[in-house]
């Protein structure tokens, strides 16, 4: 899908009530800073990261035709997942709740599955999944199965209640410029390889894409306010042990509290590696795990633990 316009994107992105700051790229990736977050696009993977009172979902069949007319007309994986909202008055149809979301999802992916992590009652995460291999398929509708899958993987640490010494760098009656920001918050240092794309927003709020050679991406969205300051990371690139990671992210931003989660398919170098994080760590930790859940998907192994802040010294999981 690398060949798409520009105009392309624009059209399907009036669908979801966001519009591109700014675009960067390399030969297999590209990647947007939208006005509400991000998107990458790749030969045949396409990632949409939005927040506020966005409509991400409003966008599928636009995208679903734009792809079908560039010849990708089979949908191998498709994961829709989110936080509870923080504001679920303020969403619009079709997000005004996850049930309303699946119902929505389901009219387009008539064998999607829905799940909820964590507790309900508190923080959660939703999430919603289609897979072509859950699908049975009449021989007019046969796919070529010996088709390997490419090693795949994605991690994303969501962060709240950040500490706002971390979180005055992305405020402009501070700092001058987005690459300041980049700089003096470390965010150049988390995955150092990264050709780095930064905005900072007008009076407060942070974004960055980060693309490498190999394809792999990062992206990072700040609201630094204090009442309800809220960081997201996210990135693709492969590592057999992610607590390393986890652990350089959090020293930089101090949440509060985060929540992770690791996809990782049977081809990637995480699809094991990450059952590291299913160990309980040393009771000297900074952080309390306080849930953990993993599932397996038909393609995918996803691990979902949530941490808040103990008071002691080690910053360390």
């Amino acid at each position: 899908m690398l060949h798409l316009k520009r105009s392309d994107w624009e059209d399907v992105l009036s669908q979801v009530n966001c519009e591109i700051i700014s675009f960067s790229k390399n030969d297999l990736i590209d990647a947007f800073v939208l006005s509400e977050s991000s998107m990458f696009v790749s030969k045949r993977r396409w990632i949409l990261k939005t927040c506020g009172t966005t409509t991400p979902l409003k966008c599928l069949s636009q995208l679903i035709k734009l792809a079908s007319l560039n010849g990708y007309k089979i949908i191998t994986d498709l994961f829709y997942s989110r936080k509870n909202f923080i504001r679920p008055e303020a969403q619009v149809t079709p997000h005004k709740g996850f049930t309303e979301e699946v119902s929505y999802l389901d009219t387009l992916f008539p064998n999607g599955r829905s799940y909820c992590l964590g507790s309900m009652n508190l923080e959660c995460w939703y999430l919603y999944t289609f897979s072509r291999s859950d699908m049975k398929l009449s021989p007019g509708h046969m796919i070529n199965e010996g088709v390997e899958s490419d090693p795949d993987q994605t991690i994303e640490i969501l962060m709240q209640n950040l500490d706002q010494n971390a979180m005055s760098v992305f405020n402009k009656k501070n700092i001058l410029s987005a690459s300041d920001a980049t700089s003096m918050s470390g965010i150049d240092k988390i995955l150092p390889n990264m050709h780095i794309d930064d905005f900072l927003f007008d009076p407060c709020g942070y974004s960055m894409n980060g693309i490498n050679e190999k394809g792999e991406y990062m992206t990072i969205h700040i609201t630094p306010e204090n009442l309800f300051s809220y960081v997201s990371f996210e990135t693709n690139v492969a590592m057999t042990n992610y607590r390393n990671l986890i652990n350089q992210v959090i020293n930089t931003f101090k949440p509060g509290k985060f929540i992770v989660t690791i996809f990782a398919n049977k081809c990637s170098l995480a699809y094991e590696t990450m059952k590291e994080l299913e160990v309980e760590y040393s009771k000297e930790s900074h952080w309390k795990r306080t849930d953990m859940q993993c599932c397996n998907f038909p393609s995918y192994n996803l691990l979902f633990a949530q941490y808040s802040y103990n008071g002691k010294n080690n910053c360390s999981i």
